[in-house]
């Protein structure tokens, strides 16, 4: 145990195993398959690169907060080279964000884990999107056409989150609202639309899931669609779905550990947040606090977790 949890490459197999069990409970079964994949991938770009004490399965670590109840707040934070999830639930309520899944060589191709895919969704249901919208709407939804950012304003690409906005240390950040409006959608892109979504949001559990779909689909007149890039088969791109209440980026960057200097799609980097406070579940603990707890004066319980000022959008 470090001062930020416990790393798991420092412990042993029976308290890896248990860990896993922890993040195997909380999450869908696609969701937990989605979180140990970067550990493998990372493994095998270790193998690659003849450096396996920098990049291992098990150089990832853990952190509980508060004691596992089926009323009371507690969750946990799993964290390391592509991966960071946030995970608190109050009874029947989860909250997953932020969450962070990436790879650099999205695919092993040898190995114990061989055939190892991720993003097959995320990236081909994007792609679908976008190609299957009218010229006009691709027009309004494509921000540039470089993936490098080329023909982006200054400024626009980040050194390490490239053309992400909502990567790590951006909590309080104001993004506005860019692309083609999905109130202008018809029902089949519409369709379509949530379908990526759940791509994403489909690493809860079903009862989480299907909530939060709902919620998703009752701001779908407020949500925005953008892209960067080309949507040729082969072509790098990012996208960004945004709306009030769900916040999801896709990108593909160059090389970091591998030698390519542009974007190309074995290197992929996703976020998902919840929008205007509900990161970390700080929202659901302020509304739980508000309800159950009272100072011993008799108000209402006085917050010691201070909500700061939130993911915000603008229009």
């Amino acid at each position: 145990m470090d001062g930020y949890g416990l790393r798991l490459d420092q412990t042993g197999e029976r308290t890896r195993a248990l860990t896993l069990e922890v993040l195997r409970a909380s999450l869908s079964e696609w969701g937990f398959a989605n979180a140990v994949g970067p550990m493998r991938l990372s493994a095998f770009l270790g193998q690659l690169l003849g450096a396996p004490g920098v990049l291992s399965e098990w150089a990832y670590s853990f952190r509980l907060y508060g004691r596992p109840s089926t009323t009371e707040p507690w969750g946990w934070q799993f964290w390391g080279h592509h991966l960071a999830i946030n995970c608190l639930t109050i009874g029947g309520y989860m909250v997953l964000t932020p969450s962070f899944v990436g790879a650099e060589i999205c695919y092993a191709d040898a190995g114990p884990h061989k055939g190892l895919t991720l993003f097959r969704d995320e990236e081909r249901l994007g792609l679908d999107l976008m190609n299957s919208l009218p010229e006009k709407f691709q027009a309004k939804a494509r921000l540039g056409w470089s993936s490098a950012g080329e023909d982006l304003p200054e400024g626009r690409v980040h050194f390490a989150d490239y053309l992400m906005l909502g990567g790590a240390y951006r909590d309080n950040r104001v993004v506005p609202f860019e692309g083609i409006e999905a109130s202008r959608f018809s029902a089949v892109y519409r369709t379509r639309l949530l379908d990526l979504v759940e791509a994403y949001i489909g690493q809860m559990p079903d009862g989480p899931r299907q909530a939060k779909m709902e919620q998703f689909e009752r701001h779908l007149d407020e949500t925005h669609f953008c892209w960067i890039g080309g949507n040729g088969p082969s072509d790098p791109f990012y996208y960004r779905i945004q709306s009030p209440v769900v916040f999801v980026e896709f990108d593909h960057h160059p090389g970091v550990f591998l030698t390519n200097t542009k974007p190309l799609k074995f290197h992929v980097h996703t976020v998902i947040r919840t929008p205007n406070g509900g990161d970390y579940g700080i929202d659901l603990l302020r509304q739980h606090y508000q309800q159950f707890h009272f100072h011993p004066c008799g108000d209402r319980y006085c917050m010691t977790i201070r909500n700061p000022q939130p993911l915000t959008f603008t229009a």
